[in-house]
C-alpha cells in the first residue's frame, strides 16, 4: 500500500513523543523543523535527546507511558523497543481519531515520515512507502544538490507578489514566466 503524500499545518497540532533514545532524537529533529509544540515521555534518555529537549524548549516527562496519556493529543510518535506498547498505543489511538506513527513497524502507523528537504517554505518529501527509507534518503541527497543557492529569497519574493498582485490570469501568467526564467537562469 502507498502512503498519501499530505502536507499538515502543525500551528495548532498537540504532539506526543513516546521514547527518548535514539529514534526518538531523530524523530524530534524533524518535528521541530515544523513546531514546538512536543512533548515527550520516555523512562530514559539519551544526553542528544535532552540536549534537543532543552534547545527547543520542549515539554519532557520523564517516566514511563500510562493509558490515556495520548489524550490531549492530535498525533503521536512511537519511539521505543517495546513492540507491545506499539500495539497498546496504536490500539488506544483507534477510538480517539489520533494519529500515530510507530516507528519501524508500518502495522501500527497512520502516517510515515518521509525523508525531505526543507529551505524556508520550500518542502520537498519523498517517500518509498516504507519500503526503503534508504533509498528515499539517497534520492533527497540528490535533488538537495541540484536545488539552486538562493531559491528562499525567489520564494519569499513570489509569496510576497503573490500577496500585492490581484489574482486572475494576467498574475497566473505573470508567475509562470517569472518561474520560468528563474529555472532558465539556474539550469543552463
Amino acid at each position: 500500500m502507498s502512503y498519501f503524500p499530505m502536507f499538515i499545518d502543525f500551528s495548532d497540532k498537540k504532539i506526543l513523543v513516546v521514547g527518548g533514545g535514539n529514534i526518538a532524537t531523530e524523530k524530534l529533529e524533524k518535528l521541530v523543523d515544523f513546531t514546538k509544540e512536543i512533548t515527550v515521555i520516555t523512562k530514559e534518555i539519551t544526553q542528544e535527546c535532552n540536549n534537543l529537549i532543552k534547545e527547543h524548549c520542549l515539554t519532557l516527562y520523564q517516566r514511563g507511558y500510562k493509558a490515556g496519556d495520548i489524550d490531549s493529543f492530535d498525533i503521536v510518535i512511537v519511539a521505543t523497543n517495546t513492540q507491545d506498547l506499539h500495539r497498546e498505543i496504536y490500539e488506544e489511538s483507534r477510538s480517539k481519531h489520533i494519529l500515530v506513527n510507530s516507528v519501524d513497524n508500518t502495522k501500527y502507523c497512520d502516517f510515515i515520515f518521509p525523508s525531505y528537504i526543507k529551505r524556508d517554505d520550500l518542502t520537498i518529501a519523498f517517500s518509498t512507502s516504507g519500503a526503503s527509507p534508504a533509498f528515499a534518503k539517497h534520492l533527497r541527497r540528490y535533488f538537495e544538490a541540484i536545488i539552486p543557492d538562493g531559491v528562499e529569497e525567489f520564494l519569499a519574493k513570489l509569496k510576497r507578489l503573490r500577496s500585492e498582485m490581484p489574482k486572475g490570469k494576467e498574475r497566473m501568467a505573470y508567475f509562470e514566466k517569472l518561474v520560468s526564467d528563474y529555472f532558465a537562469s539556474k539550469f543552463k
